[in-house]
């Protein structure tokens, strides 16, 4: 018995990779406010993120972009490194300057848009595994 992929999912306004239909996501405002903490350094600060969940090999948390504007932009330093995602498009990386030093690919940004995700355009996304994402739901 083989099993071939679905063309479509059930999830209500997902934007897919067209290439692989399993892998999706939703781009959502969040209803909230998102603070960034590296160390004692508050890094930025917005009740205007975007809250985006994606699903492809697994089902990944949550990652929240703030608005440039809402962002310490002073203390992240452009990084070499890039990527590029099927739904996303290609990013660029951002290190964080702290008291205590640089933390290395702590953010990153889409510059090249692929439509329908353009919404993050302007946006800054941070790895939860380097820095403190906290959020707070609004009421």
């Amino acid at each position: 018995m083989s099993h071939t992929a679905p063309d479509v999912t059930l999830v209500r306004d997902a934007i897919h990779n067209p290439a692989e239909p399993r892998h999706f996501m939703r781009v959502l405002p969040f209803a909230g406010s998102v603070v960034v903490r590296a160390g004692e350094v508050e890094i930025g600060r917005s009740t205007q993120a975007l809250e985006v969940r994606e699903v492809a090999y697994d089902i990944y948390p949550a990652v929240f972009y703030l608005p440039r504007a809402d962002v310490d932009m002073v203390r992240l330093r452009a990084n070499p490194r890039t990527t590029h995602c099927p739904l996303k498009g290609d990013t660029e990386y951002f290190d964080i300057a702290t008291d205590a030093g640089l933390i290395a690919e702590a953010a990153w940004s889409y510059v090249e848009v692929i439509e329908p995700a353009a919404v993050l355009r302007g946006y800054v996304a941070f790895d939860t595994r380097k820095v403190e994402v906290r959020t707070e739901r609004a009421r």
